[in-house]
C-alpha cells in the first residue's frame, strides 16, 4: 500500500500528531471502525479520569478493530476524535505518537458535552484501506 502524507506550504502547520491530509492508493478493502471508547474486552473502563490511559485503551481497541480484518495501525489513513476537554489535546497526542508513525492519518477533533458513559473521556473511529485482506 502507498500511503501518502500531504504537506504544504499554504497550510499551518499542524499542532497536534496528524498529517494535512493523507492520499493513499484505494486498491484494497475499505475498512470504516466505528467509534472506539476506552472500554476494555471485559466490559470495564479502563482509566477512569486518566486521559491519557484512556486514549491508550482507545488505541488498542482501534489496532485490535483493524487486526481483525487483516490489517495494522498503518493502514488507517483518517481517526475523527471526540473529546469532553479539548485541554487533553497535547496529552492525547503524547498517546497517539506511541501508536501512530508517519506518514500520519488525517484527523479531525472535537469536543462534545456527552458520550455514551460519563465515564468515557475520549472517542475514536478509524477508516482503514486494508491490502490483501
Amino acid at each position: 500500500m502507498s500511503k501518502q502524507q500531504i504537506s504544504t506550504q499554504n497550510l499551518r502547520e499542524p499542532n497536534g500528531h496528524f498529517s494535512q491530509a493523507t492520499a493513499i492508493e484505494a486498491t484494497g478493502r475499505l475498512v470504516f471502525i466505528s467509534g472506539m471508547t476506552a472500554r476494555k474486552p471485559d466490559g470495564s473502563i479502563a482509566g477512569i479520569g486518566d486521559i491519557e490511559a484512556q486514549t491508550r485503551q482507545v488505541c488498542e481497541n482501534l489496532k485490535a478493530a483493524v487486526e481483525a480484518t487483516g490489517g495494522k495501525l498503518e493502514d488507517i489513513c483518517r481517526v475523527d476524535v471526540y473529546v469532553r476537554n479539548m485541554e487533553h489535546f497535547d496529552r492525547i497526542h503524547k498517546v497517539r505518537r506511541e501508536y501512530f508513525q508517519a506518514p500520519l492519518p488525517a484527523s479531525t477533533m472535537v469536543e462534545v458535552t456527552k458520550m455514551v458513559s460519563p465515564e468515557y473521556l475520549i472517542e475514536i473511529n478509524a477508516i482503514a484501506v486494508v491490502q490483501g485482506a
